[in-house]
C-alpha cells in the first residue's frame, strides 16, 4: 500500500519536472536573447538544446510507466521564470544584466537539482531502473550547468562591480559640485 503511494508521488513529481522543462524550453531562448555576454548567451542556447533533451528523456520514462506526462503546471518553475523576466524587464545593462541572468538561472538549476535528486531517488526504491538511469543523467547535467554558471560568474560579477565603480567615478557628487 505505501509503494502505490510513493509511486503515485513519483509520476506527479514527474509531472511536474515535464512542466518544468517545457516551461524552460519557452524561457531559455528569452534569455539567451538577453545575455550581453557572448559566453553567457552561447550557454544559454547550449542549454536549451540539452533541456530538449531532458524533455525526450522524461517522455521515454512516462511511456515505459504507460502514463501520460502532462496534466500539472509547475507553478514553482513558473514563478523562478518569472523573478527571470523581471531581472531582464529591469534597467539593468551589460554586465550587471548578465550578472543578474546568472543568478536567475542558477535558482532555476537548483531548484532542477533538488527535483530530479528527488525523482531519481524514488525510481530507485520502486525498482524502475532505466528511469533511475536515466534521471540521474539529468541530474548530473543539471549540475554541470551549475559549476558552468558558478564559473561565468566569477568574471562577470567582478567586470559589473567594476562597471558600477566606474559608473560612480563618471558620475559628479552633489557636494563636489557644490564646492567647484
Amino acid at each position: 500500500m505505501k509503494e502505490e503511494g510513493l509511486k503515485e508521488l513519483y509520476v506527479d513529481e514527474l509531472r511536474d519536472i515535464y512542466s518544468a522543462e517545457n516551461q524552460l524550453v519557452k524561457a531559455l531562448p528569452k534569455m539567451a536573447k538577453a545575455a550581453t555576454s557572448d559566453e553567457l548567451r552561447s550557454g544559454f542556447e547550449q542549454h536549451l538544446e540539452q533541456t530538449k533533451g531532458h524533455v525526450k528523456r522524461l517522455e521515454e520514462i512516462f511511456s515505459e510507466l504507460d502514463e501520460k506526462p502532462t496534466g500539472k503546471k509547475c507553478k514553482g518553475m513558473q514563478g523562478l521564470i518569472e523573478e527571470g523576466k523581471e531581472m531582464i524587464d529591469e534597467d539593468l545593462e551589460g554586465e550587471v544584466l548578465d550578472a543578474g541572468l546568472i543568478s536567475a538561472a542558477q535558482r532555476v538549476e537548483h531548484y532542477e537539482i533538488a527535483a530530479y535528486g528527488c525523482v531519481r531517488t524514488f525510481a530507485t526504491i520502486l525498482g524502475e531502473d532505466n528511469a533511475a538511469e536515466l534521471l540521474e543523467e539529468t541530474l548530473e547535467e543539471e549540475k554541470e550547468t551549475d559549476k558552468k554558471l558558478t564559473e561565468l560568474a566569477e568574471n562577470i560579477n567582478l567586470e559589473a562591480a567594476g562597471s558600477e565603480e566606474e559608473e560612480e567615478a563618471s558620475t559628479p557628487k552633489k557636494g563636489r559640485a557644490a564646492r567647484a
